[in-house]
This record gives structure tokens, sequence and C-alpha cells, in this order.
């Protein structure tokens, strides 16, 4: 049964908290939370890579130790470590580190104290008002705790982050695919619409009279359980406790099916009507005029018979293509080759995994003709921000290596934190010095709407201020967006000629589709940035232009498809 590199992180991170929790040594736990970031990040699959015996030791934060727990991991689904782990302290502790304001302290005092070991039972002790009497606690703290075990247990049902669910789909996808006798395949719904959460996951198939696809799908060795299993159609639960459905279609009727099952409902709704007042009929088996299919076979077929250009499936949401689509206005969505340069990247003078020059070698190797590296300001110190004389150091860095790196610019930048007052995190004659400032929100999250609005329109004042970084500041089923007057932001952008960054980063994507599209109607410009920590965060840049194409936004609406000189020209500040 195949190990996802989620699995993998887990049980790091997991073993991370059960030593903070034993108050082991805080570089050794470091040491396996470092490991699971790299793991999680990867764009292969650890067991992949074993498989082919690949050398995990050249991944940031995997030594020869941890690369043999990981291979323990792929071989037997734990690792010895663990399983020691386990049995002197309950694994259930692991769950209370997710709750914010319980650390590896206040939980191992709930355990020892109250002999506490799960969610279930501190609800109880709360209710019961034993948790206000713990020395440090008090009835605020308690409230809090309460308030996010609620948060937690409604995360119990939250969809799956699409990065994830896309290393779930791609190896299932490969092992459909030698199936006998198979025509086409695709991945319907909300994956295939490029929505950053998913829920179950829809495989259409076109295959020859005979195949053997439902049997190979209920025999792939993830399946954990076949919920039902037809000639025409078979669900089954992975291990990851995902859905996945299989449904054999006609070659006739695949186009129309792949337009259904990729939704959205309401855009279905809304062709569907356009076909009524035409006399024609859509479903999953064709449009037809009476009995008679008139198309069906492919999706442009359907798209053309109704009166409708083709839309593309990150469009469809009924929130206006198909006005677009009857108008002949439909926009010509960004391609991830558009991308000239990535500029929210992090390299190890922070808390980066990488060198300066490995940055953008690898940025150059993808076809990129610049770079910027923007580390954390001083604020940041968990991070290991840079104070003004670490960024001078930086910037002469960049220029000796500028002078021996040819095909690929690397720009000076720095991520600069937006202060509580408005102001900048360094002074401006180093703001004055570096090319490129990409300024975000890093604290103070619960800040009232106009105080938070107030804070970032401040530091749009400074005329150093280019880009606003990650502008809502949430995670994505992790924390939410801090409130703030998105209208007013956006309007005082487009007044000063500030930049918006789309967060390409799978667990923030952020500004999200709808603000993308807002963006754009208010003729404020935006950069796709994937706030890379480590080279193979470079290719996260696929995310940022699937959320980019949801919020119809154009080659033209985003700055880093210029070159270097256009890029810089119209980085200049009105």
């Amino acid at each position: 049964m195949p190990i996802h590199n989620k699995d993998i992180a887990d049980m790091l991170n997991q073993t991370a908290d059960l030593l903070e929790i034993k108050g082991e040594n805080t570089f050794r736990i470091r040491a396996y939370r470092n490991a699971a970031r790299t793991v999680q990040s990867l764009s292969k699959n650890v067991s992949e890579l074993i498989s082919e015996n690949g050398d995990l030791t050249k991944y940031p934060g995997i030594g020869k130790d941890l690369s043999g727990k990981i291979g323990q991991i792929v071989k037997t689904g734990s690792f010895t470590l663990l399983k020691n782990l386990k049995k002197q302290v309950p694994e259930e502790l692991s769950k209370l580190m997710n709750i914010s304001g319980l650390g590896a302290k206040r939980v191992e005092k709930i355990y020892r104290e109250l002999d506490i070991s799960s969610l279930e039972q501190l609800k109880e002790a709360i209710g019961s008002g034993r948790i206000r009497k713990l020395e440090g606690f008090g009835e605020k703290t308690e409230q809090n705790i309460l308030g996010e075990i609620e948060r937690l247990e409604k995360e119990q049902t939250k969809r799956t982050k699409l990065a994830v669910a896309e290393k779930i789909v791609e190896p299932l996808l490969k092992y459909l695919k030698e199936a006998e006798g198979i025509k086409n395949i695709d991945v319907a719904g909300s994956f295939r619409r490029r929505k950053e959460t998913v829920g179950d996951i829809d495989i259409l198939v076109a295959c020859r009279r005979g195949s053997n696809i439902m049997d190979h799908f209920v025999g792939y060795e993830d399946v954990e359980k076949i919920i039902s299993k037809g000639k025409t159609r078979s669900s089954v639960l992975l291990r990851s406790n995902f859905q996945v459905d299989v449904r054999v279609v006609q070659q006739v009727s695949y186009g129309a099916a792949l337009v259904y099952f990729t939704g959205s409902k309401e855009h279905n709704i809304a062709i569907r009507k356009i076909g009524i007042q035409k006399k024609l009929k859509l479903n999953e088996y064709g449009l037809f005029k009476g009995k008679k299919r008139v198309a069906g076979k492919s999706e442009f077929q359907v798209y053309k018979k109704v009166g409708l250009r083709y839309i593309e499936p990150e469009l469809r949401e009924n929130r206006g293509e198909i006005e677009a689509a009857q108008k002949d206005s439909l926009p010509k969505l960004i391609v991830l080759e558009d991308i000239k340069g990535d500029l929210h990247v992090h390299s190890k003078y922070t808390d980066g995994r990488n060198t300066i020059e490995e940055m953008a070698r690898a940025a150059k190797k993808i076809g990129y003709s610049y770079i910027a590296i923007t580390d954390h300001s001083k604020h940041v110190s968990v991070a290991g921000g840079l104070k003004p004389k670490d960024v001078r150091k930086q910037i002469d860095e960049i220029d000796k290596i500028n002078n021996n790196l040819s095909g690929i610019t690397i720009l000076k930048g720095a991520e600069v934190d937006i202060l509580e007052d408005g102001s900048l995190d360094l002074p401006d004659e180093i703001l004055k010095a570096l090319e490129l400032r990409v300024c975000s929100v890093h604290y103070k999250f619960n800040l009232s709407k106009d105080k938070q609005t107030d804070r970032i329109i401040r530091a749009m004042d400074n005329p150093y201020f280019n880009v606003l970084a990650h502008p809502t500041g949430r995670l994505i089923n992790e924390r939410v967006p801090y409130e703030i007057d998105m209208e007013r932001i956006m309007k005082t952008a487009e007044e000063k000629g500030c930049l918006f960054e789309l967060n390409a980063h799978p667990d923030r994507l952020d500004i999200n589709d709808i603000f993308c599209k807002r963006a754009k109607d208010l003729g404020v410009k935006v950069v796709i940035s994937t706030d890379a920590h480590q080279v193979d965060h470079l290719n996260y840049m696929r995310f940022g232009i699937g959320q980019a194409r949801r919020g119809w936004l154009e080659s033209k609406d985003v700055l880093n498809t210029k070159s270097l000189k256009e890029f810089k020209k119209n980085l200049n500040r009105k």
C-alpha cells in the first residue's frame, strides 16, 4: 500500500510533537519538523524516490539518520522511534498540540496533573471548570482553548487542499491508464476547475468494449474500502479518506459527460437553460434535439451547439462567463509559460533551505529570466529576519553572483514587515538600495477591520512600497483571513501604483479568485509568486496560475509576465 508524502510528514511532525511534550532537545525536535516540511513540499512521491534508489540526503533537512527512518516508514508504515514514543506518551497528545494556546509544556501539564490525553477529555475538563484551576491557565485561557477545539472538530470534515489532492490523484491516474482498452481518461469536478480545495474525486473514462478498467480500479493498492462496483460506475474510499468515483461513458457522450461532471452545478444549470431556449436538452449523455443526439463527443462541440464559445474549466462558476461567451468577450487566460520570473523567494539568509545561487540556478532551469530574493526583515525573528547590515551584506553577494551567472538576473529585494503603526520594518535608506520591496503583515492579525486597513494603507504611503504580499494573511483550512476593507485597499493600490501578490503557495493561494477578478476590474496589477523557501517550491507557480485563471486574469494583468526591462519600467510608483 503506497505511503504518500503527507503521511510521512504527519508521522515526522507527530514524532516532533511527542519529543517536545517529553521535553527533549530542541535541535532534535526542529530536525524532525524541518524534514516533515521538506517531504511535504517535494513534487515527487518519496516512496517512488526510494523505489528508484534515490538519495534523500540531497534534500534540505534530511540527513543519513532521517533518510533511514523515512525509508522505514515507506517499507513498514511507521518507524521504531515513533512506536517507542507512543508507548511512553499517548499519541492523542500530539493532537492537543494543534490547539492554539496549548504548547508542549501546557499539554504535558494537563496530562500529568489531570490525566487528560484527548480532545474529548479536555472538553469535559473545561466544562467542569478544572482547567482554569491549573497554575498559568485561568478562565479566559480555558474559553480560548474551547473555541480552538470547536474549530478543530469542524476541520475534521474539511475539504482537502489542491496540492495534497494532486499528490494522491496523480499516481492513481497513472495506474488507471495501465488498464486495457483506455481511450480517454480525465479527472473532473473541482479538481479540474483548480479550486483551492477538493472534495470527492470524479474520474471519467472512455474505453473499448471488454476493458478491465473496473477490476483494475478496485484493485488499486491504496483502496481502503470498495463502496460499490459496477460496469459503468465504481466508488472506493482510499486510505487517505478520499472517495473516488470512476465512471465509464461512451465515446460519443464523453464531451457532454466531461462538461456535466466538471461542473460547477451553477454553470451547468445556466447552460441547460440556454439549451432549453433553443429546444435542446443537455445531460451527461449528450445534447439532444428530441431523441436525436446533436452533440456530445467533445466539450467544444457541446458549447458550440448551444451558441457559446468554449469556456475553460477554471471559469465555470456562473460568475459571468456565460454572458462573456455569448458576447465573444471571454478572457485569454494566463498560462504557466507566460511567467518570466518569480518575485517572492527566500534563501538561507533567513528561513530558506537553499543558497541564493541555488535558487537562481533552479529558476533559470525552469526558464525564468529573473528572480527576486526577498528574505524576511528583522521583525520576523523566528525566521532569522535580517537587520539592515545583513541586507547590505546580501546586496553585495547578489551583485557578485549576478556578475558570474549568465542567463538570469537576481533582483535585490526583501519581504518587509508592515508594523502595527503602518511603518515598514527597514529604514528608507535600506529600502532605497533594494530593487523590490515585498511588504506583508505577519503579526497582530486580530486588529479591527478599520485599524488593519489603515495599517496597510499607511504602509502604501511609503514611496518604496511595491507589492502587498499574501494580502489577507490566510492559511487554507488553518487560519482565517484577517479583516480588511479589500475594496479600499485595492483602490489605494491602483492610485499609488502598488501591486497585489497572488501568493502561489498551496497553503495560501492569497489572494483568492474573487479578489483576483476584482483587482482586474479595478486595474490593479498582480504578480504571481511562490514564496519559495527551497528549490522545489518554485514549482508551486502552477497553483498560482490555476487561481489566476479562476480569477479571469490574463497575461496583461500580471506584471511578472513582462521582460525584465518592461517589469522594471512598470514597477515605478505613480
